[in-house]
């Protein structure tokens, strides 16, 4: 039988993409199991705290909050999700609102897109004749339109200097 792998916190933090300080700080506030210890007191890991390391890592990019992010570390990775229908919907409304957040952010990308086009338009009307530039805009294809939305959100912010008070 061959002995389980297990990883020193350098190499759990190599291979994560999480700092050492980081990984220690999650085991002192219990997202991460205590690590068990070789002799001489050095951390060890195993492939299954790597995956939890893995898995809060995702959560929080998705903003989800270190406490929201306990009740889906405490359920095994093999358990039926139909045992736990509360974390479910969770999960579920937490992903709608990734997902909301996504198609906004998609919103301003075409915006930027498309300011970004006007400019290099309004730099060619200088820079060449106007027959020249009536060839060229022939030629390429149109921007992507923007909603009337995206402009009152952009002309707002734009104008007072701030950001909106919210994304939605």
């Amino acid at each position: 039988m061959m002995a389980e792998q297990t990883f020193t916190i350098k190499q759990t933090a190599e291979q994560t993409g999480i700092s050492e300080d980081t990984i220690r700080y999650y085991e002192k506030i219990a997202l991460l199991p205590r690590a068990d210890r070789k002799d001489n007191g050095h951390r060890i890991y195993r492939q299954e705290d790597i995956n939890t390391i893995r898995l809060i890592s995702c959560l929080k990019k998705t903003g989800m909050s270190l406490e929201k992010m306990r009740p889906f570390l405490a359920v095994s990775a093999d358990a039926d999700p139909a045992e736990y229908p509360e974390l479910v919907e969770h999960i579920r409304s937490h992903r709608e609102n990734i997902v909301s957040q996504i198609a906004s952010l998609q919103q301003v990308v075409d915006f930027i897109d498309m300011k970004l086009e006007e400019g290099r338009y309004r730099r060619d009307y200088s820079d060449e004749s106007q027959d020249c530039v009536s060839e060229k805009l022939r030629g390429e294809p149109k921007s992507k339109p923007v909603s009337p939305v995206e402009m009152s959100y952009f002309s707002v912010s734009a104008k007072t200097g701030k950001p909106p008070a919210s994304v939605k």
